[in-house]
């Protein structure tokens, strides 16, 4: 069993009471848990049990459940989300990441968006950690864990186009041992 999907079980089961519909749900297959994301009135832990079970099936209904539940208050609830939109595989996960990384009004949630870029690799990747570092090296911000996060993320990519931010991020003492890092993976121009 996966890792993931057996600590999100573990967690879920707490979170309902261990319930018969728990268990009957995580026995459930796809055209049941495809059908609680639909179903009025099912509680969090079953939605986020069937989107993520969905999502490492590689099964696309779960996307929308699993975007929103990349962007939710609960950090537990942001990585498992992550974890499974990367083994989702749709195309459009990217997209979604680096909108959520760079909302400027939820990024106290950005850290799981910005490592699943990191992760994906995706186009979209490097311009969105590039945005959020930015955004994030103004005086007294308060994501540091974020800035870091895009700070590893752009050494992690090695693309060039963030050799700039990450220079302006050694001006940090917070990031800057991070950022000396991530400029030595950043391959130099010929």
């Amino acid at each position: 069993m996966d890792e993931e999907l057996r600590s999100l079980t573990e967690r879920l089961r707490r979170e309902s009471g261990a319930t018969p519909a728990f268990e009957h749900l995580a026995a459930s297959g796809e055209g049941e848990l495809a059908q609680v994301l639909t179903a009025p009135g099912q509680p969090l832990w079953a939605r986020e049990l069937a989107a993520f079970r969905l999502g490492l099936a590689g099964d696309r209904r779960a996307f929308e459940s699993l975007v929103l539940l990349l962007n939710h208050r609960d950090p537990q609830r942001c990585a498992s989300a992550a974890h499974a939109l990367a083994r989702l595989g749709d195309p459009r996960t990217a997209r979604a990441a680096a909108a959520l990384a760079t909302n400027e009004l939820r990024v106290a949630y950005a850290l799981h968006p910005v490592r699943l870029l990191v992760e994906l690799r995706a186009p979209e990747s490097a311009p969105a950690l590039i945005t959020t570092l930015e955004r994030r090296l103004r005086p007294h911000d308060p994501h540091r864990r974020v800035a870091l996060a895009c700070v590893e993320g752009l050494g992690a990519l090695g693309d060039p186009r963030a050799r700039t931010v990450l220079n302006e991020a050694l001006a940090h003492p917070v990031l800057a041992q991070a950022a000396v890092r991530a400029l030595a993976r950043i391959p130099r121009p010929r």
